[in-house]
């Protein structure tokens, strides 16, 4: 069973473990350090997919390229909702850390790994069965679909390893702890760095080959990781013949974290609706826009890294009743993620063609990645701080208004205006409407931060 026993002070762990409490010391340095992890960690977990594409362009070819490329929103799709359940328990977590009532933190413990286990079962069953109907909805060349199936169902079928190791990432966040996760998604990349060359390049199994490698990857960090804990962790102890579920908690994880999974349902049909848009255009935008896409998913990475941790932080410091260092944490981050922004977007725009001749070399592709990065990553500090000012409402449990925003800034402004200018434009009209969609997402955030309404959402004052 999940035993958990911690002291009102900051908590202490055998060997690595490191919880944190935010409520506590400046808010700056705080942040900055809960989030470092928590980059290098995300780093790593985009390294599967950066280094999927390299070996897949480069060895494999194009046409696999842009199956592996199409693949993703649509599995981003179907974790959506499930991982947003999980953001709603590190919220419930950090609350609850927060006001140092540890017996609701153990409950929620327990009813977060049920309720992952069962849903990644559904996920799989229904990812698998439905995945040639959905690349056939969004207008994928008829070339594509079978190495974009062969890819998909493979991966289908490991989402279990999946949603279990970032359950268990998301309950070591709300309690302050960002440094583990790191250490076995770092084991896990590199695994799944050599399975690729060796499943690829020397065994010769082409799409299938990355599908498989990613699904052992996944599989390694989640079972090492809870067996590492079991061993180790002074409080954590997983044993799955008696874990307790709690509805009244899975209730208010699903009242928090579905508005959360919503959203990013909402991003994840929006992805797939950029596809159905790109994929007209052929095989060369196809490709061009599934690399440049994955820059982006770096590019981007330290601003929201450094906003979730803000996430845990408000939640913290709310469940202490400390809202006096909410503002404070909230300038500190936006200072830090504008000055990050702006020098990625610097560092991509002069090195924009390099970046793309890593995935590919076909001179069209690169050429046509490169017009793309250099008007979206103009853009990149709009989407920081969009991302910082939700990340405060995130964190108070307040996440049905920031689900409105982005189903309005996506599906009302995005989606419409990319078609409307890839009828005037071409597809470099389809690359001017993600920033114009980000400014509008911006623009209603602050507006409704500034409304201060989501102050009254805290977990701990509805539980």
């Amino acid at each position: 069973m999940l035993s958990l026993s911690i002291p009102r002070s900051s908590c202490v762990f055998r060997g690595t473990f490191h919880m944190k409490d935010l409520s506590v010391g400046k808010e700056s340095r705080l942040i900055l350090h809960f989030a470092t992890p928590m980059l290098l960690g995300n780093v790593f977990q985009q390294l599967y997919n950066v280094v999927d594409s390299i070996i897949v362009g480069n060895f494999i070819g194009k046409e696999a390229l842009a199956a592996v490329g199409s693949s993703f929103p649509i599995l981003f799709t179907l974790i959506s909702l499930v991982i947003g359940v999980a953001v709603g328990s590190t919220i419930i977590i950090a609350q609850y850390f927060g006001a140092k009532d540890i017996e609701k933190v153990k409950r929620t413990i327990d009813t977060l790994y049920i309720s992952m286990f069962f849903a990644s079962i559904l996920v799989s069953i229904l990812g698998i069965t439905f995945s040639e109907s959905i690349f056939r909805l969004i207008k994928m060349p008829e070339e594509i679909i079978p190495q974009a199936e062969t890819y998909f169902d493979i991966y289908m079928a490991g989402t279990v390893f999946f949603f279990g190791f970032h359950g268990t990432s998301a309950i070591l966040r709300g309690l302050g702890d960002s440094r583990t996760p790191l250490y076995f998604l770092i084991l896990s990349t590199l695994t799944n760095i050599i399975l690729d060359v060796l499943f690829v390049v020397v065994f010769g199994w082409g799409i299938k080959g990355v599908a498989i490698a990613t699904l052992i990857s996944q599989a390694l960090a989640f079972v090492a990781i809870i067996l590492y804990l079991n061993k180790t962790h002074k409080i954590i102890n997983l044993s799955l013949r008696k874990l307790v579920f709690d509805y009244d908690i899975f209730r208010k994880s699903i009242r928090i974290g579905f508005p959360v999974g919503a959203q990013q349902a909402f991003v994840a049909l929006g992805m797939m609706a950029m596809y159905w848009l790109v994929n007209p255009f052929g095989t060369n935008v196809m490709a061009a826009y599934s690399v440049a896409f994955r820059v982006d998913s770096f590019a981007v990475m330290p601003a929201m890294n450094i906003a979730n941790a803000l996430s845990t932080f408000v939640g913290q410091n709310l469940g202490a009743n400390k809202p006096e260092r909410i503002k404070r944490g909230l300038w500190a981050t936006f200072k830090m993620t504008a000055v990050i922004s702006v020098s990625i977007s610097v560092f991509t725009i002069l090195f924009s063609e390099p970046l793309m001749r890593l995935f590919i070399k076909d001179p069209e592709v690169i050429a046509i990645g490169v017009n793309y990065l250099h008007i979206v990553t103009v853009f990149y500090i709009m989407f920081s701080t969009m991302f910082v000012v939700g990340a405060v409402m995130r964190g108070a449990g307040d996440t049905f208004v920031p689900m409105i925003i982005t189903f309005f800034a996506l599906w009302v402004v995005r989606i419409p205006l990319c078609y409307f200018l890839s009828q005037e434009w071409g597809f470099v009209g389809i690359w001017w409407g993600i920033p114009i969609a980000w400014i509008v997402g911006l623009s209603l955030s602050y507006l409704y931060y500034l409304t201060g309404r989501w102050k009254k959402k805290a977990v701990v004052g509805i539980l």
